[in-house]
């Protein structure tokens, strides 16, 4: 039975490593690189190699960016009394196009996971409660998807914030979504009536 070559068995190894991807599914984006003229497959590395040595997290909100600023908080249109907490940058993108929100994000890069050992100092959230104590705030909506893990995420942060002198409000998306989705898997429509429809908390 002849074998792969060298390169072409690294390449489907390297993509097997990708969330989602078995070795069939690996195999068949390795087969189709193989396929498409060079000029395109190496227009497909030069982008990943870009991403890796040009994107970095926004040091105000750990969104992606390009400079120290993401384009969100360099905006001077939008507000700075509100301030929207997600799981993952992704999630931005989805609220954005509802067209419902005008204020400031926080991406905590992930959410509270005690079975897969994730605390909140793998997360951004000392940063946020630094931002909230030094921020002018009136509201805090948090956006954490409506899973187990996504709402302990949100519950840990509202404890923390009780202590803060002038706590702003802390909303919640409304339950539009279902619980245990994902915000990711909701439509624009949705989202919009999420937002508009959040619910005081604290």
């Amino acid at each position: 039975m002849p074998e792969l070559t060298e390169s072409v068995a690294q390449m489907i190894s390297e993509f097997e490593k990708l969330p989602g991807l078995g070795k069939k599914s690996a195999e068949r984006i390795a087969y189709h690189l193989l396929k498409i003229d060079k000029a395109e497959a190496l227009a497909l590395a030069d982008s990943v190699r870009a991403v890796k040595e040009n994107v970095r997290y926004c040091k105000e909100c750990y969104n992606l960016a390009e400079d120290e600023l993401c384009a969100v908080c360099k905006s001077p249109n939008r507000s700075r009394n509100v301030l929207c907490v997600v799981e993952q940058p992704q999630d931005i993108l989805l609220l954005e196009q509802t067209g419902q929100y005008d204020g400031v994000y926080h991406v905590l890069l992930g959410r509270l996971s005690p079975l897969e050992k994730i605390t909140p100092e793998q997360l951004t959230i000392a940063a946020l409660l630094n931002r909230i104590k030094s921020g002018t705030f009136s509201e805090v909506i948090m956006a954490t998807n409506p899973t187990v893990e996504g709402d302990q995420t949100a519950f840990y942060i509202i404890r923390q914030l009780e202590s803060l002198p002038n706590k702003p409000n802390v909303t919640r998306l409304a339950r539009g979504i279902v619980t245990g989705s994902d915000i990711r898997f909701a439509n624009t429509e949705m989202l919009a009536d999420a937002l508009s429809e959040r619910q005081l908390i604290r």
